[in-house]
């Protein structure tokens, strides 16, 4: 079993039980790619067929504004997943992209695939379903944090969240995600330093 595979393994056994031969079974549909940094997985319009496990590297969720600007959504780390869950469920244009931020090996879980899981794994509905929740917790996470957040605590919050992301990102997408322009990300970055 390659590493990659192993990997999304342990992850999954976190959401579910389940026993070597339906593991077997499952773990044979799983396909494994790599990506180079800027590679972009998904277009926005085009219909996602794939969940992305992120084994390494950094994958940015964005959309496009009605100014044509990029505006990030999202950041899937290691042990993370990646998606558009209504264009992946219900087969219809995506509204979101996947850019690769780093080099970046994912293993790819089809609908089909996640589907096939219902029957071979004993919790696979379980494991849809909580995957599911994932998902929500996210969306809703982010649209309290833009309501209810001052962008200070949203920048720790995403530093609690993704540790180490302020090394790994280029400003312009961190202060994409937070919702404010690059002068005022810089300046919450320069008085975190100063209260340090």
């Amino acid at each position: 079993m390659s590493r990659e595979i192993e990997q999304i393994r342990r992850v999954i056994s976190g959401y579910i039980d389940f026993n070597e031969e339906e593991w077997e079974q499952y773990a044979s549909m799983f396909r494994v790619r790599k990506v180079a940094k800027k590679a972009v997985l998904l277009n926005e319009g085009a219909v996602c067929r794939d969940v992305f496990f992120v084994c390494s590297g950094l994958l940015r969720i964005y959309f496009i504004d009605h100014h044509g600007e990029e505006k990030t959504f999202h950041f899937s780390l290691e042990n993370t997943f990646a998606t558009d869950y209504e264009s992946l469920l219900k087969v219809v244009p995506a509204h979101y992209s996947i850019q690769a931020m780093e080099d970046t090996t994912v293993v790819l879980m089809s609908l089909e695939m996640l589907q096939s899981g219902y029957q071979i794994l004993q919790n696979g509905e379980k494991l849809g379903r909580l995957l599911a929740e994932t998902y929500f917790f996210l969306l809703s996470d982010k649209i309290r944090a833009i309501y209810t957040q001052s962008p200070l605590e949203r920048y720790n919050s995403m530093n609690t969240a993704y540790p180490g992301i302020v090394q790994r990102i280029p400003q312009h997408y961190l202060a994409s995600y937070l919702n404010i322009s690059s002068v005022h990300l810089s300046r919450l970055k320069h008085s975190e330093k100063e209260n340090q």
